[in-house]
Protein backbone atom coordinates (compact mmCIF):
# COMPACT_ATOMS: atom_id res chain seq x y z
CA UNK A 1 0.00 0.00 0.00
CA UNK A 2 1.40 3.41 -0.93
CA UNK A 3 2.34 5.84 1.83
CA UNK A 4 1.94 9.07 -0.12
CA UNK A 5 -0.51 11.92 0.49
CA UNK A 6 -3.49 9.96 -0.85
CA UNK A 7 -3.77 6.36 0.28
CA UNK A 8 -6.68 4.12 1.27
CA UNK A 9 -6.83 1.04 3.48
CA UNK A 10 -9.90 -1.11 2.87
CA UNK A 11 -11.24 -2.53 6.12
CA UNK A 12 -14.45 -4.47 5.47
CA UNK A 13 -17.54 -4.64 3.30
CA UNK A 14 -21.13 -5.83 3.54
CA UNK A 15 -22.65 -6.81 0.19
CA UNK A 16 -26.16 -6.22 -1.06
CA UNK A 17 -28.21 -8.80 -2.92
CA UNK A 18 -27.16 -8.36 -6.52
CA UNK A 19 -29.73 -8.79 -9.32
CA UNK A 20 -28.95 -7.96 -12.94
CA UNK A 21 -29.68 -4.34 -13.85
CA UNK A 22 -30.96 -3.48 -10.38
CA UNK A 23 -29.63 -0.96 -7.87
CA UNK A 24 -28.61 -2.04 -4.38
CA UNK A 25 -26.81 -0.52 -1.40
CA UNK A 26 -23.52 -1.98 -0.18
CA UNK A 27 -21.71 -0.94 2.98
CA UNK A 28 -17.96 -0.27 2.82
CA UNK A 29 -15.53 0.55 5.64
CA UNK A 30 -12.16 2.08 4.81
CA UNK A 31 -9.46 4.34 6.28
CA UNK A 32 -7.56 7.40 5.12
CA UNK A 33 -4.09 5.86 5.30
CA UNK A 34 -2.29 8.72 3.55
CA UNK A 35 -0.53 11.85 4.67
CA UNK A 36 -3.23 14.35 3.65
CA UNK A 37 -6.88 14.84 4.59
CA UNK A 38 -9.60 13.99 2.07
CA UNK A 39 -11.91 16.78 1.00
CA UNK A 40 -13.39 15.98 -2.42
CA UNK A 41 -13.00 12.25 -2.94
CA UNK A 42 -15.91 10.06 -4.04
CA UNK A 43 -16.39 6.32 -3.89
CA UNK A 44 -17.27 4.61 -7.17
CA UNK A 45 -16.82 1.24 -8.82
CA UNK A 46 -16.17 -0.76 -11.98
CA UNK A 47 -17.57 -4.12 -13.07
CA UNK A 48 -14.95 -6.45 -14.54
CA UNK A 49 -15.02 -9.88 -16.10
CA UNK A 50 -13.02 -12.79 -14.70
CA UNK A 51 -9.95 -11.65 -16.66
CA UNK A 52 -10.13 -8.11 -15.34
CA UNK A 53 -11.56 -6.55 -18.50
CA UNK A 54 -13.97 -3.69 -17.89
CA UNK A 55 -17.63 -4.53 -18.50
CA UNK A 56 -19.00 -1.36 -16.88
CA UNK A 57 -16.51 1.42 -16.16
CA UNK A 58 -17.14 4.35 -13.88
CA UNK A 59 -20.27 3.62 -11.83
CA UNK A 60 -22.51 5.68 -9.55
CA UNK A 61 -20.67 8.18 -7.32
CA UNK A 62 -21.03 8.35 -3.51
CA UNK A 63 -19.61 11.26 -1.50
CA UNK A 64 -17.03 10.27 1.07
CA UNK A 65 -17.01 13.56 2.97
CA UNK A 66 -14.16 15.29 4.73
CA UNK A 67 -11.85 12.68 6.25
CA UNK A 68 -8.74 13.35 8.32
CA UNK A 69 -5.54 11.34 8.26
CA UNK A 70 -6.00 8.01 10.03
CA UNK A 71 -9.79 8.39 10.17
CA UNK A 72 -12.01 5.43 9.27
CA UNK A 73 -15.33 5.95 7.54
CA UNK A 74 -18.35 3.85 6.58
CA UNK A 75 -20.08 4.59 3.28
CA UNK A 76 -23.21 3.05 1.76
CA UNK A 77 -22.69 3.27 -2.01
CA UNK A 78 -25.54 2.66 -4.42
CA UNK A 79 -24.42 0.12 -7.01
CA UNK A 80 -26.23 -0.84 -10.21
CA UNK A 81 -25.52 -4.43 -11.19
CA UNK A 82 -24.37 -5.32 -14.71
CA UNK A 83 -26.33 -7.30 -17.29
CA UNK A 84 -26.78 -10.16 -18.00
CA UNK A 85 -26.59 -12.37 -14.89
CA UNK A 86 -23.33 -14.18 -14.31
CA UNK A 87 -20.07 -14.01 -12.38
CA UNK A 88 -18.26 -10.67 -12.28
CA UNK A 89 -15.63 -8.84 -10.25
CA UNK A 90 -16.74 -5.63 -8.57
CA UNK A 91 -13.88 -3.17 -8.01
CA UNK A 92 -14.43 -0.24 -5.63
CA UNK A 93 -12.09 2.74 -5.89
CA UNK A 94 -11.91 6.38 -4.82
CA UNK A 95 -11.87 9.13 -7.42
CA UNK A 96 -11.04 12.82 -7.48
CA UNK A 97 -13.25 14.11 -10.28
CA UNK A 98 -11.49 15.17 -13.47
CA UNK A 99 -8.15 14.24 -11.88
CA UNK A 100 -7.46 10.59 -11.09
CA UNK A 101 -8.54 7.36 -9.45
CA UNK A 102 -6.52 6.35 -6.41
CA UNK A 103 -5.64 3.11 -8.21
CA UNK A 104 -3.71 5.31 -10.68
CA UNK A 105 -1.56 6.42 -7.73
CA UNK A 106 -0.67 2.84 -6.80
CA UNK A 107 -3.52 2.04 -4.42
CA UNK A 108 -5.21 -1.36 -4.70
CA UNK A 109 -8.95 -1.21 -5.35
CA UNK A 110 -11.28 -3.33 -3.25
CA UNK A 111 -12.18 -6.24 -5.56
CA UNK A 112 -15.01 -8.66 -4.77
CA UNK A 113 -16.16 -11.72 -6.70
CA UNK A 114 -19.91 -11.38 -7.26
CA UNK A 115 -22.51 -13.77 -8.65
CA UNK A 116 -25.12 -11.54 -10.28
CA UNK A 117 -28.51 -13.23 -10.04
CA UNK A 118 -31.37 -12.98 -12.57
CA UNK A 119 -33.63 -10.02 -11.88
CA UNK A 120 -36.86 -10.90 -10.08
CA UNK A 121 -39.64 -10.58 -12.66
CA UNK A 122 -42.48 -11.84 -10.47
CA UNK A 123 -43.96 -8.35 -9.89
CA UNK A 124 -43.87 -7.26 -13.56
CA UNK A 125 -47.08 -5.65 -14.82
CA UNK A 126 -48.13 -6.10 -18.46
CA UNK A 127 -49.88 -2.94 -19.62
CA UNK A 128 -52.00 -4.61 -22.30
CA UNK A 129 -55.44 -3.06 -22.76
CA UNK A 130 -58.34 -5.29 -23.97
CA UNK A 131 -57.93 -4.22 -27.60
CA UNK A 132 -54.34 -5.55 -27.71
CA UNK A 133 -53.72 -9.31 -27.90
CA UNK A 134 -50.20 -10.55 -27.08
CA UNK A 135 -48.57 -13.26 -29.20
CA UNK A 136 -48.40 -16.75 -27.71
CA UNK A 137 -44.76 -16.26 -26.67
CA UNK A 138 -45.16 -12.62 -25.51
CA UNK A 139 -45.07 -13.35 -21.77
CA UNK A 140 -42.19 -15.82 -22.10
CA UNK A 141 -40.04 -13.36 -24.06
CA UNK A 142 -40.87 -10.50 -21.69
CA UNK A 143 -40.04 -12.52 -18.58
CA UNK A 144 -36.70 -13.58 -20.05
CA UNK A 145 -35.84 -9.93 -20.79
CA UNK A 146 -36.75 -8.85 -17.25
CA UNK A 147 -34.64 -11.64 -15.76
CA UNK A 148 -31.75 -10.48 -17.94
CA UNK A 149 -31.98 -7.16 -16.10
CA UNK A 150 -34.37 -4.87 -18.01
CA UNK A 151 -36.88 -2.94 -15.90
CA UNK A 152 -39.02 -1.98 -18.91
CA UNK A 153 -39.69 -4.18 -21.93
CA UNK A 154 -41.69 -3.36 -25.04
CA UNK A 155 -42.17 -4.71 -28.52
CA UNK A 156 -43.98 -4.39 -31.82
CA UNK A 157 -47.66 -3.84 -32.62
CA UNK A 158 -49.29 -5.30 -35.70
CA UNK A 159 -52.80 -5.27 -37.13
CA UNK A 160 -54.96 -4.13 -40.01
CA UNK A 161 -55.19 -0.39 -40.65
CA UNK A 162 -52.99 0.64 -37.74
CA UNK A 163 -53.04 4.32 -36.75
CA UNK A 164 -50.09 6.18 -38.30
CA UNK A 165 -48.70 6.83 -34.80
CA UNK A 166 -47.95 3.09 -34.57
CA UNK A 167 -45.95 2.89 -37.80
CA UNK A 168 -42.65 2.82 -35.88
CA UNK A 169 -43.79 -0.34 -34.08
CA UNK A 170 -44.21 -2.57 -37.14
CA UNK A 171 -42.71 -6.03 -36.50
CA UNK A 172 -39.19 -6.11 -37.89
CA UNK A 173 -35.81 -7.31 -36.71
CA UNK A 174 -34.93 -8.00 -33.11
CA UNK A 175 -33.51 -5.82 -30.38
CA UNK A 176 -33.07 -2.16 -31.18
CA UNK A 177 -30.91 -0.35 -28.57
CA UNK A 178 -31.34 2.97 -30.42
CA UNK A 179 -35.14 2.84 -30.56
CA UNK A 180 -36.18 6.44 -29.90
CA UNK A 181 -39.96 6.12 -29.38
CA UNK A 182 -41.76 5.22 -26.15
CA UNK A 183 -42.37 1.54 -25.40
CA UNK A 184 -46.03 0.80 -26.24
CA UNK A 185 -48.04 -1.66 -24.12
CA UNK A 186 -44.89 -2.35 -22.06
CA UNK A 187 -44.18 -4.75 -19.25
CA UNK A 188 -42.85 -2.74 -16.31
CA UNK A 189 -41.25 -3.65 -13.00
CA UNK A 190 -42.41 -1.57 -10.00
CA UNK A 191 -42.22 1.26 -9.29
CA UNK A 192 -42.34 2.07 -13.02
CA UNK A 193 -45.71 3.07 -14.46
CA UNK A 194 -46.79 4.22 -17.93
CA UNK A 195 -45.79 7.86 -18.37
CA UNK A 196 -46.98 8.46 -21.92
CA UNK A 197 -49.51 7.31 -24.52
CA UNK A 198 -49.22 6.50 -28.23
CA UNK A 199 -52.40 6.30 -30.34
CA UNK A 200 -54.36 5.92 -27.11
CA UNK A 201 -52.28 2.98 -25.89
CA UNK A 202 -50.30 3.05 -22.62
CA UNK A 203 -46.62 3.72 -23.14
CA UNK A 204 -43.43 4.30 -21.17
CA UNK A 205 -40.81 6.79 -22.22
CA UNK A 206 -37.36 5.92 -20.79
CA UNK A 207 -36.48 7.98 -17.73
CA UNK A 208 -34.51 7.69 -14.52
CA UNK A 209 -31.69 5.62 -15.96
CA UNK A 210 -33.57 2.32 -15.69
CA UNK A 211 -32.46 -0.26 -18.29
CA UNK A 212 -35.07 -0.81 -20.99
CA UNK A 213 -35.48 -2.96 -24.09
CA UNK A 214 -37.35 -2.71 -27.37
CA UNK A 215 -37.49 -6.03 -29.23
CA UNK A 216 -39.46 -6.36 -32.46
CA UNK A 217 -39.82 -10.10 -31.85
CA UNK A 218 -42.04 -9.36 -28.84
CA UNK A 219 -45.29 -9.05 -30.79
CA UNK A 220 -48.81 -7.98 -29.95
CA UNK A 221 -51.78 -7.43 -32.25
CA UNK A 222 -54.38 -4.70 -32.26
CA UNK A 223 -57.57 -6.71 -32.53
CA UNK A 224 -59.42 -6.39 -35.82
CA UNK A 225 -62.09 -3.73 -35.68
CA UNK A 226 -60.83 -2.33 -32.35
CA UNK A 227 -59.39 1.14 -32.05
CA UNK A 228 -57.21 2.32 -29.17
CA UNK A 229 -59.23 4.10 -26.49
Amino acid sequence: MPRGPLAVRWLAYEPARVEAGRRGHWRIWFENAGGAPWRELKLSYHWLDERGNAIVWDGIRTDVGATDRGEAVAVEPEVRAPMPPGRYRLAFDLVLEQRFWLAELGNEPLEVEVDVEPRDASAAVAHLPPEVEPAADWHERVRAAHEEGYAAVGGSIEGRRLPPELAAYAPAGGRNPSFDAPLVCPSLLPPLEPNDAVAGLPAWRPEGGEPWLYDGRIRARLRSGRRPG
